[in-house]
């Protein structure tokens, strides 16, 4: 019965969605974050090198690939514009070169923070401690004055409930919190600081090689990769300014967009929206599915996130994507 009352309300929104494309031609942006082989990526991060060379060959054959940062208003069919997130050294080592094979423009939102450093990005040490050949004990307490708790971690099971909890809560504090909880992590797993060069942003000097070509266009992605919707006003205008400023510097040149960290509608606000305006930026990134049209507010563009699907795979989700 309730499969027999969905299918009208889908069939309707498809309807809609088809008679509103022909009116509109939309254009949907793509989320990439990775281009390189890892043995675990939990968040689903990497698609290999194989798998986004037969995904633009597939955008180029059937779409016209357009970039973030032009004007869309007078886009006469079906587009497709690509993105990626963070700033991980393999967008300038894995994707740049296979953009430049098949002559795919792409924009690159930078997490300035990590840029230059030998780190990981805090997703990833979180993932480090806790995949490592530690002798974990049978315990963690977290001290924190708001969110501390103890979690019992003596089985493989237990130490991935502690993972997804604290992969959640540290989305919720800032940058200052987050490394202090990872300073707690580190001795509690006895995992030091020895980070994973494969997980490592860019250096200068490769986002400067990567700013050079003539596909890439270069955008903020804030400094610390912190929700921006859990900080107060004045901190928010420092992650996006500063990342701005910092890009600006680093490149000699004017940066136009940016794209929210993390970026679904609960890690920003209006005022953040707002603050972007405020900055300079001329479109902002989201990060919830949906299609750009013609009355999209330009920061608040929606993105599919693109996970390491085979090309078949790839193109399902795309079909489906234009008309639900």
């Amino acid at each position: 019965m309730h499969s027999a009352l969905r299918f009208p309300i889908t069939l309707t929104r498809v309807m809609r969605n088809v008679l509103v494309n022909l009116l509109d031609p939309p254009v949907l942006v793509l989320t990439y974050h990775r281009v390189t082989r890892l043995q675990s990526d939990p968040q689903l991060l990497a698609v290999t090198p194989e798998h986004f060379r037969v995904h633009l060959q597939f955008l180029k054959n059937k779409f016209p690939i357009i970039r973030f940062e032009d004007d869309w208003s007078n886009v006469k069919n079906a587009s497709v514009a690509i993105t990626f997130d963070d700033g991980y050294a393999d967008n300038a080592l894995g994707a740049l070169p296979i953009l430049e094979e098949t002559g795919v423009p792409a924009t690159f939102f930078i997490s300035t923070g990590a840029i230059g450093t030998d780190q990981e990005f805090w997703w990833d040490e979180l993932e480090r401690i806790f995949l490592g050949e530690w002798a974990f004990p049978e315990r963690f307490e977290l001290d924190d004055s708001r969110f501390g708790r103890t979690w019992p971690t003596g089985t493989v099971a237990e130490r991935h409930v502690l993972f997804e909890a604290l992969l959640r809560l540290m989305k919720e504090v800032d940058a200052l919190k987050r490394e202090h909880w990872l300073m707690q992590l580190r001795r509690w797993a006895g995992a030091g600081k020895e980070w994973r060069e494969f997980n490592r942003a860019m250096t200068v000097e490769e986002l400067q090689r990567l700013c050079q070509s003539s596909l890439a266009t270069i955008g903020a992605h804030a400094i610390t990769h912190t929700p921006l919707s859990s900080l107060p006003a004045a901190e928010q205008r420092k992650e996006i300014e500063g990342s701005k400023k910092q890009l600006e510097s680093w490149l000699g040149r004017e940066i136009r967009v940016f794209s929210y960290p993390f970026g679904s509608r609960r890690d920003y606000t209006q005022e953040t929206v707002d603050l972007c305006r405020e900055v300079g930026f001329a479109k902002a990134a989201a990060n919830f599915p949906g299609q750009t049209h013609r009355w999209t507010d330009p920061y608040q563009i929606p993105r599919l996130v693109v996970r390491n699907w085979p090309v078949e795979v790839f193109a399902k989700h795309l079909r489906k994507f234009w008309i639900v």
